[in-house]
C-alpha cells in the first residue's frame, strides 16, 4: 500500500479532524470561487450559486461533526454524502451543458438586462440568483471547467462521508 493511500486511510481513524479537513477545504473553495467572481470578474450562474450553497451546507455539516463526539462523526459523513451526491449532480448537469450547449440559453440573465426590465425591489433577489451563463466555460485549469472541478470536488468528499458512515468503531 502506497504511503498517501495509507495516510488518508489513517484519517478514517481520527473522524473528527477528517471532517475539520473537509470542513476547511470548502471554505476554501468557496473562498477560491469568491476570488474569481471579485478579483477576476466571472459572473456566478444559477447553478454555480445552487454549488456554492451545497458546498456552505456541506462545511456546516462537517464543522458540526467535527465538534460533536466521534461516534455522531458516521452520520456526519452520511448526511455529507447525501449534499455532496447532490451537488455532484448538478455540477454534472453543468458540466453537461457546457459540452453541449443549447441552442437557446435559457439559464439567466445579464445585470443590465434585469435593471432595464424589471424594478430594483425585484433585481437585488435576481443577483443572488446568479446571472452568468451556466454553458459557458469562462475558466480552466489542467483543461477542466469550474464545473468539472466542482463535480470531482462533490465526489471526492461524497466517498469520505460514505467512507465514514461505513467505517467501523
Amino acid at each position: 500500500m502506497g504511503p498517501v493511500l495509507q495516510a488518508l486511510l489513517s484519517l478514517f481513524d481520527q473522524p473528527r479532524r477528517l471532517l475539520a479537513l473537509i470542513a476547511a477545504a470548502c471554505i476554501a473553495l468557496l473562498a477560491f470561487g469568491l476570488y474569481l467572481q471579485h478579483a477576476v470578474g466571472l459572473e456566478p450562474c444559477p447553478m454555480c450559486i445552487v454549488q456554492r450553497y451545497l458546498f456552505v451546507l456541506v462545511a456546516l455539516v462537517a464543522a458540526i461533526g467535527a465538534a460533536l463526539p466521534t461516534a455522531a462523526a458516521r452520520w456526519s459523513g452520511g448526511l455529507m454524502a447525501l449534499l455532496s451526491l447532490t451537488g455532484a449532480g448538478v455540477a454534472a448537469r453543468q458540466s453537461w451543458l457546457q459540452w453541449f450547449p443549447p441552442e437557446v440559453t435559457a439559464c439567466g440573465r445579464d445585470l443590465f438586462g434585469m435593471i432595464e426590465s424589471f424594478p430594483l425591489r425585484r433585481v437585488i433577489p435576481m443577483l443572488f440568483r446568479g446571472s452568468g451563463d451556466c454553458s459557458a466555460v469562462d475558466w480552466t485549469f489542467l483543461g477542466l471547467s469550474i464545473a468539472n472541478w466542482s463535480f470531482l470536488n462533490f465526489l471526492l468528499v461524497a466517498a469520505l462521508g460514505i467512507g465514514l458512515l461505513l467505517r467501523r468503531r
